[in-house]
């Protein structure tokens, strides 16, 4: 893959660093941080990072032993693309998924290793517990009463455009190099996000070619350059990235790895906030002008100020949804809205 324009990168401010002493030193440190940080090493005593500096294939060999006799979902990428998974001209795919068993993708792993004109393959967001048996005990970060998703990324060199979670991350990378670049959330309007129900992955991505940026088509790309962060990380380091903090991840190496894991600070129960902006998006975004302006206000009292004269004045028992939420009673509501949606 060819390497970016080192001027995109090279002026870029630089990720800061942490050292962490123990398992409740980095708890410790991701419960206080509000900004993204690096720890180097982190994982370096984990077989799979001792693999992975072993040889391309000593990582994958690894991976076989522990992989379960399942389908695996892979996306593989046009020659030529520079490892880029985005969009075509016509805003569908540049790349086909597959599905296949570990051995024969990593086959063909094999076949187009050095290769000059190589399909890029992806393997994104593979839970590890559900595919693996016994890596997640063998290799893991200990991350406290977290209750965490674990994931495996594995891939050729690669291009992910930048985007968003919802939940808070640490990365790690396993084997291989990986190029992080990070804006805080407030930059969404100058990465010039793309569709938000047709995206390569699940979350809006930024329609810039951090490879070759066009200025002239985004300009205010400029700005948010101006606020990124960036950080290359090899085997055995390990990245924090706080929920809603955009990032755009490329895999260098001829072969990579990531394991990550994510969490949430508030309840699952809860919900996601995307699907309310979605139907947000449908039920008030073309409404008239005046109406709008009547919507914000009434979200703005119940949703985003949310003060005590909301509740004040109704019967505690009588205060319904605008009561603290639970587990129970956010499934009313979900019951609720799902009858409502589908009349």
């Amino acid at each position: 893959m060819a390497e970016a324009d080192p001027g995109i990168f090279r002026g870029l401010a630089q990720i800061p660093e942490a050292t962490v002493a123990d398992a409740a030193d980095l708890d410790a440190r991701l419960r206080a941080a509000k900004a993204p940080f690096v720890v180097r090493g982190l994982a370096a005593g984990w077989p799979l990072v001792q693999a992975g500096r072993e040889s391309d294939r000593a990582a994958r060999a690894y991976l076989l032993e522990h992989r379960r006799d399942v389908p695996f979902t892979a996306s593989v990428g046009a020659p030529g693309s520079d490892g880029r998974l985005f969009y075509d001209e016509a805003m569908g795919m540049n790349f086909r998924t597959i599905r296949a068993k570990l051995p024969e993708i990593f086959a063909e792993i094999d076949a187009e290793e050095g290769k000059a004109d190589a399909h890029p393959v992806y393997l994104g967001s593979v839970d590890v517990h559900e595919f693996f048996a016994g890596l997640h005990e063998a290799n893991h970060v200990e991350l406290g009463d977290r209750s965490c998703l674990a994931s495996i990324w594995i891939g050729t060199p690669t291009r992910i455009a930048a985007h968003n979670d919802f939940p808070d991350n640490l990365a790690v990378v396993a084997a291989g190099r990986r190029r992080f670049t990070l804006f805080p959330p407030d930059q969404f309007a100058n990465l010039y996000l793309g569709p938000v129900d047709n995206t390569p992955a699940g979350r809006a991505v930024s329609m810039v070619d951090f490879h070759a940026p066009d200025f002239d088509r985004f300009p205010a790309f400029r700005e948010a350059l101006a606020q990124a962060q960036t950080v290359e990380l090899g085997p055995g380091d390990a990245i924090h990235i706080p929920s809603m903090w955009w990032h755009h991840v490329e895999g260098l190496a001829p072969f990579n790895i990531l394991v990550n894991y994510w969490w949430r600070d508030t309840p699952r129960w809860l919900g996601q906030p995307q699907d309310a902006l979605n139907h947000a998006m449908m039920a008030i975004r073309d409404l008239p002008e005046d109406e709008k302006r009547h919507w914000r206000a009434l979200f703005d009292h119940y949703v985003f100020a949310n003060t005590d004269a909301v509740t004040a004045h109704i019967p505690e028992k009588g205060r319904g949804v605008l009561a603290p939420h639970s587990a129970e009673s956010a499934a009313r509501i979900r019951g609720y809205l799902l009858r409502q949606l589908s009349r």
